[in-house]
């Protein structure tokens, strides 16, 4: 394995913190065991020669590679069930209610390889039910990475990653894949998700306002500045009555948080 010395470790922690607000300040052992194998199969024998590449070049497929190496994408259905329940039992009621002209925007910032915007559509296709073709529940669901972005595309999984799925979800939204234990999405829940690419450090100048964003397990990897300055962001694209939902295991800081509490990593523009 190579080792890094402390001016190349900083250079990289730097240069992934001002481009995507990824904090690896902490993650000097990570760096060293997640990138050492790549960067000798790329040919370099040492992190400064790849630092110095990395930062000169900026090839977007290296720069992909990086961020895959260092992020981890683990993800299931149905994945902090509260959330959703919250979703289906308050969100969408009120959401029904207040939209007049029958367009929701729901946004799952960093969505990995797609299970939860998918799980975002299933939900609005049962609560909706036959007046889901009334609405426009489209769900705009981006991530940094292309690599995860073309899994969600793809809309391949395993059976592991439906086992929290409600009893009926499986046969009702999925589709055999070709072999044993694999599935896709169905058309229809496939067709109500649009992925594109976004990196959460750019403004974010979307066509409307969104009523929910879910950002969910996401600002782990930010430090303190740039997680408040991200939430700020998302607060000024919410709709007024809006939801921002985030991960369990993160927080907000209440005396900088434009949000109005409600639960555990639930929260609302008043």
């Amino acid at each position: 394995m190579l080792t890094i010395n402390e001016s190349d470790f900083q250079r990289l922690v730097q240069f992934v913190k001002n481009d995507y607000g990824i904090n690896l300040s902490k993650k000097k052992q990570l760096i060293t065991g997640r990138l050492s194998n790549t960067i000798i199969s790329m040919g370099f024998n040492t992190f400064q020669e790849y630092v110095d590449y990395l930062i000169k070049n900026k090839k977007p497929e290296d720069l992909e590679l990086m961020l895959n190496k260092l992020t981890t994408n683990y993800t299931y259905f149905m994945r902090e069930e509260s959330h959703f329940d919250f979703f289906t039992k308050t969100i969408l009621p009120y959401l029904e209610s207040k939209k007049k002209d029958r367009v929701l925007s729901i946004w799952s910032a960093g969505c990995s390889s797609g299970e939860e915007p998918y799980t975002i559509s299933m939900i609005l296709k049962e609560y909706f039910g036959a007046k889901a073709s009334m609405w426009d529940t489209r769900v705009l669901a981006t991530d940094i990475s292309q690599n995860a972005l073309r899994a969600a595309s793809n809309a391949v999984y395993d059976e592991s990653s439906l086992k929290d799925l409600p009893p009926g979800w499986k046969s009702k939204y999925f589709r055999p894949a070709g072999q044993p234990g694999v599935y896709t999405v169905s058309p229809d829940i496939k067709s109500n998700v649009i992925f594109r690419t976004f990196n959460l450090m750019n403004p974010i100048q979307f066509r409307l306002k969104f009523d929910v964003i879910f950002c969910r397990n996401v600002m782990i990897y930010f430090d303190q500045p740039t997680k408040e300055a991200l939430v700020n962001r998302f607060y000024q694209a919410t709709s007024p009555g809006g939801y921002l939902l985030i991960g369990h295991s993160e927080g907000l800081n209440k005396d900088t948080n434009p949000y109005k509490y409600l639960q555990p990593a639930t929260y609302r523009k008043e």
